[in-house]
C-alpha cells in the first residue's frame, strides 16, 4: 500500500490522549547531512554534502510493487563497517565508516528489512523469505538461514540470544546466536515491528494495536502497555524504553522497570526508527525526511537535520549516525557531536 492509502487507514485507528511535554512544540531548523549514494555499484562512494530528492515512501517498507530506487531501509553498525538492506533489490550493502566508502553488495533473502549486529554476526530479516540470514561481517558470505515467523522485520539481542519480530503471524521468534530456534511466542498485539532489550525483558512495538508488549527473556508475556497510535521503533536508555508513533508524531516513554508511562515527546511525522547515542535520543522522521536529536530526559529537541527521502531507520557507530533513505536510495550521516 501507499503512503496516502496507510493514513487514510488510520484514520480509522482509536484516537488516545497524550499528555505533551511543554515548550517542544517548535524544532530548529533543520540542519544538512552529508549523503552517500549507493548507487547501482558495489564500489566507489564517498561522502559528500547536500540534501536528495528521491520518491515517496510506504509505511514501514511493507510494498508489493516495484519501486524507481532499491529501497534502503535498515542499518547496523558492526564496529567498521555500517551494512545498510536494500528491499528492492535483495541485497545488503557494506560502507567504510572512516571514509564513506562502498565496500561491497551482497546478496540475501527477498525484501531484507531489519539488521542487527550481534554476537560476531550480521543477522538479517527477510520479510518476504520468511527467514534470517547469518552474515560474515569481514566477507559478506552467508553462514546460515534460518526459517521463522510469516514477515519477519524486527530484530533486538538480549545479550545471548536474538529476537525476530513476525510482522504477520504476530510473534517473536527466539534464536540461539549459533542460530538455533529456540522458541516462537505470541505477542497478542497485531504486527509486531519494533524490538528492544530492556530491564531483562523484550519490549514489542504492537504497529497496528498501538500497543507494546513486555514479554520475558523465557517468552512470557508479562504485561502489555498503550502507547500512541501506529508504535514503530523501540529504544532503551537502561532506565526508559522510548517507542515512536509513526501517525501520532510522537515518542512515549515508559518506565522500564515497570512499564508505567512517564511522558509524551512531540517530535516529526511518520516518526519511525529510534536510537541512544550514550547520552541522547535520535528520532527518524519518515514523513518528513529528517532525524531529530531529543533529550531523553526532557523530551526537548535539541537538534533537526534533513535527510534523503523517506528514512526509516538509524544506527550510531560511537561518533556518527547513519539514516538510510528509502525513496532516495542514499545514507545520510552526521557527527553526535
Amino acid at each position: 500500500m501507499t503512503l496516502l492509502k496507510w493514513r487514510v487507514f488510520s484514520a480509522a485507528l482509536v484516537l488516545t490522549i497524550l499528555v505533551i511535554a511543554p515548550g517542544l512544540t517548535k524544532a530548529q531548523d533543520a540542519q544538512p547531512m552529508s549523503q552517500i549514494s549507493l548507487g547501482s555499484s558495489s564500489t566507489g562512494g564517498g561522502l559528500t554534502g547536500g540534501r536528495l530528492a528521491g520518491e515517496d515512501t510506504s509505511f514501514g517498507g511493507d510494498v508489493t510493487s516495484a519501486s524507481s530506487t532499491a529501497g534502503p531501509e535498515a542499518v547496523a553498525f558492526d564496529g567498521t563497517y555500517v551494512w545498510v538492506a536494500t528491499q528492492f533489490n535483495n541485497s545488503i550493502t557494506r560502507i567504510r565508516v572512516s571514509d564513506g566508502t562502498l565496500a561491497g553488495t551482497f546478496t540475501v533473502g527477498k525484501r531484507p528489512v531489519a539488521l542487527l549486529y550481534a554476537a560476531g554476526t550480521l543477522w538479517v530479516a527477510n520479510l518476504l523469505s520468511n527467514n534470517v540470514m547469518k552474515v560474515t561481517p569481514s566477507t559478506g558470505a552467508i553462514a546460515g538461514t534460518i526459517a521463522v515467523g510469516d514477515g519477519p522485520g524486527g530484530l533486538a539481542f538480549d545479550g545471548k540470544n536474538i529476537w525476530v519480530a513476525n510482522r504477520h503471524s504476530n510473534n517473536v521468534t527466539k534464536l540461539s546466536a549459533k542460530g538455533s530456534v529456540l522458541g516462537t511466542f505470541a505477542v497478542g498485539g497485531d504486527r509486531p515491528i519494533g524490538l528492544a532489550f530492556a530491564a531483562d525483558s523484550i519490549w514489542v512495538a504492537n504497529n497496528f494495536s498501538n500497543s507494546v508488549t513486555r514479554l520475558s527473556t523465557e517468552g512470557a508475556l508479562l504485561k502489555t502497555y498503550a502507547v500512541g497510535r501506529g508504535p514503530f521503533g523501540v529504544a532503551s536508555d537502561g532506565e526508559s524504553v522510548f517507542v515512536t508513533n509513526y501517525f501520532g508524531k510522537t515518542v512515549t516513554k515508559l518506565r522500564a522497570s515497570d512499564g508505567l508511562e512517564l511522558a509524551t515527546f512531540k517530535v516529526g511525522d511518520g516518526a519511525a526508527g529510534i536510537a541512544f547515542d550514550g547520552k541522547t535520543l535520535w528520532v527518524v522522521n519518515n514523513g518528513d525526511s529528517t532525524v531529530m536529536r531529543l533529550s531523553p530526559s526532557t523530551g526537548e529537541i535539541i537538534a533537526t537535520y534533513s535527510t534523503g527521502k523517506g528514512p526509516f531507520s538509524i544506527a550510531f557507530d560511537g561518533t556518527r549516525v547513519w539514516v538510510p533513505n528509502f525513496g532516495s536510495n542514499s545514507v545520510s550521516t552526521t557527527a553526535a557531536n
